[in-house]
């Protein structure tokens, strides 16, 4: 059980993270990541609604039809973000300004709409969690490690802090839209590299 336990949770950090392996998630992946502030912050968001959602449509996997799962997963997730979102509120507010739509949009997420009917709505609870929990962490590292290669580069600071000296020109073009897909190809290219090895 504990094999099991480590390997549901490990898959989520290289094997199967989302935006690099399962090329799932992309909205937050490139809207979010001009900071690695931002990135971590739905990262942990997501991972939150992620862990909470998993076990319980695990829980209720018996008693949900099957006619109805997809809409009831999505409300069982709805609720998750909505408390996520009152809760940035309160205690996270410029982060929930820099966030913006996106922390709504977590709902239509298909990670986490996916994990819950790919996994969870098939596995025991203490499995959907240890699945959610890796899967959450990797779509957290990911959108961290792309918030940095963007925010380096793209305004020569890391969290805020300058990382260069007076002299460096940003290259803004990685803060922009279309530096969010080059810097996602890249690191694609990178994962699928080292993947191979």
């Amino acid at each position: 059980m504990a094999k099991t336990l480590t390997q549901e949770f490990v898959k989520g950090l290289w094997e199967e993270v989302p935006p690099f392996r399962l090329v799932l998630g992309l909205c937050p992946v490139l809207a979010v990541t001009t900071t690695v502030e931002n990135g971590i912050g739905m990262g942990i968001a997501t991972t939150f609604v992620l862990v909470c959602a998993n076990t319980l449509v695990s829980l209720l996997r018996n008693i949900i039809p099957s006619r109805v799962r997809i809409a009831c997963f999505i409300l069982i997730i709805a609720t998750f973000v909505t408390l996520v979102e009152l809760l940035m509120q309160a205690f996270a507010y410029p982060l929930f300004l820099a966030l913006g739509i996106f922390i709504p949009l977590i709902v239509v997420n298909c990670v986490v709409l996916g994990r819950s009917e790919a996994f969870a709505s098939k596995n025991r609870p203490i499995n959907a969690i240890a699945d959610g929990l890796g899967i959450g962490i990797g779509f957290t590292l990911s959108l961290g490690a792309l918030g940095a290669v963007r925010e380096v580069l793209g305004n020569g600071t890391f969290l805020g802090m300058e990382v260069f000296g007076p002299s460096f020109v940003p290259f803004t073009f990685m803060i922009e839209a279309p530096g969010a897909f080059v810097g996602l190809g890249l690191m694609l290219c990178i994962m699928n590299f080292i993947g191979k090895k």
